[in-house]
Parts: C-alpha cells; sequence; structure tokens
C-alpha cells in the first residue's frame, strides 16, 4: 500500500474543514448575515478560493502542455481541419490566378 503524500493529507483536511464550513452556513448552524462583519470568514473563504484556483490552474496547464507536447499524432478532427486549411489555400491561390488572368 502506498503512502499518502503529507501535502496531499493537508490538500484534503484544508477541502474537509471548508466543506464542513460551507454546510454549516448553508443549513444556518453558523448564521452569516454580513461578510464584513465575519472578516475571518470572508479572508479564509478569499484565501481557500485563491489556492484552489491556483492548483486548477497548474493542473490545467500540465494538462494542456502534456497534450501539446506529448507524440501522440493528431485526432481525426484536427487532421480534419489541417486538411480543410489546405483546401482553403488552394482555393485562395485559385481564385488569385483568376484575378490576375484579367
Amino acid at each position: 500500500m502506498k503512502k499518502v503524500p503529507f501535502p496531499l493529507l493537508i490538500l484534503g483536511f484544508l477541502v474537509l474543514v471548508f466543506g464542513i464550513f460551507a454546510l454549516a452556513i448553508m443549513t444556518g448552524y453558523y448564521p452569516v448575515r454580513d461578510t464584513l462583519t465575519h472578516f475571518y470568514a470572508f479572508v479564509f473563504a478569499l484565501v481557500f478560493i485563491t489556492i484552489m484556483a491556483i492548483i486548477g490552474a497548474v493542473f490545467l496547464g500540465m494538462f494542456i502542455s502534456h497534450r501539446v507536447f506529448s507524440s501522440q499524432g493528431f485526432t481525426a478532427f484536427e487532421e480534419e481541419m489541417l486538411k480543410m486549411k489546405e483546401d482553403i489555400a488552394v482555393m485562395k491561390s485559385m481564385i488569385e490566378d483568376s484575378d490576375s488572368e484579367d
């Protein structure tokens, strides 16, 4: 059985704490009337959302870079788009040739 990395445990704990906090707000156990009166809750939510956005951006960047730099071939859709681009270039040159003849 693999050992779970410590940063993943911390992240899981933070997600759990935020989830419990959000559930308490939704059920009315912790009433939030005004965000400015609960400054710590506001700061906690802001920091947590910022951290999650950064982590999401990193994972999205890793996915995109892996997709771009992988040695796989093009998908069928991408191949069709490349053929269409070539066809458009041929048609454009034909139009330019016919215009120059006039």
